[in-house]
Formats: C-alpha cells, structure tokens, sequence
C-alpha cells in the first residue's frame, strides 16, 4: 500500500474532476452564480459580455483542474525521488490526457453537458502548464542548490597573496 501514500490526492482529485462533470455543473446551472457575482463587478457589462466572461471562467477552471491533476499525478508518479525526468512528465500528460478524453466522453451521457474535443485540449494544456512549472521549480532548486555550494566553496577558501 505504499503506493497509495503518493497516489491518493490524484484519485481524490480525479473523483472532484468527475464531479464537476455532472448536471450540477451545467453552464447553464454556473451562470445563477458567476453573471450575478460579474454583475455586481461589471454593472454596466452587456449580457453578451458577461455571457463571454463566464465561459472564459469555465474554461480556466478545465486548466486549472488538469493543472492540479497533472502536479498531483506527478506527485504520484515520483513517488517521493527527487528531480525531474522527461519520461515522467511526459507519462504525467499521457495520462491528464486520457482522463481528460475520458471525462469528456462521461459529459456526453450526461443531460445538460456535452463531450467537447476543444475541451480536452484545454484540460491537456493544463497539464502540460503543471509540467513546466514542475520543471521550473526543479531547475531553480538546483541553481540555488549550485549557488549555495558556490558560496560554501568560496567561503571557505583563503585566498593567496602573490604579491
């Protein structure tokens, strides 16, 4: 079970992913609460802009899920080793991805939703962000990592005078 000590976030997650992808989270069930909360924001935005700004949200929120899946997934996949390799991130996207297909075509059963390919790519590019900024975090620590060192070898020389 050692597995799970490292998988189990992913899978709380993914269920949360699926969640949101029920009748509860139609578009058309969002729009009660994120026009009014744009309205009181953009009180003179036309409908066709509050209307343009709720689906942009939606569509953030498919980012930023897979996002989170894609670092939770990652987290999994490591399984407490440190660094970063490129099969990894690249096992991490395959598998956001086939969730992502895979919750799409749940969508397609469900009343009110419909299964979207421009969706996926969304939900993939999230993933493919998480990998990135994973990436990013890893080589920053070890710059840091080489400055440190630099400094500790540099303090700890004497420097010699030829003069």
């Amino acid at each position: 079970m050692k597995w799970l000590r490292y998988w189990w976030p992913a899978l709380i997650w993914a269920v949360v992913i699926s969640g949101f992808s029920t009748g509860a989270f139609t578009s058309t069930n969002t729009s009660h609460y994120i026009i009014p909360i744009l309205r009181f924001f953009l009180p003179h935005a036309s409908a066709e802009s509050l209307d343009f700004l709720h689906h942009i949200i939606r569509k953030c929120g498919h980012l930023t899920e897979y996002f989170i899946l894609s670092m939770l997934i990652l987290r999994g996949i490591r399984a407490g080793e440190k660094g970063l390799y490129l099969r990894w991130a690249l096992v991490t996207i395959l598998i956001v991805a086939c969730y992502a297909a895979l919750d799409e075509y749940h969508q397609s059963f469900v009343p009110g939703r419909t299964a979207a390919v421009g969706d996926v790519l969304i939900d993939t590019s999230g993933g493919v962000a998480a990998q990135i900024v994973a990436s990013l975090f890893v080589l920053l620590g070890k710059a840091r990592e080489k400055r440190h060192q630099d400094e500790k070898n540099a303090a700890g020389t004497i420097p010699t005078n030829t003069a």
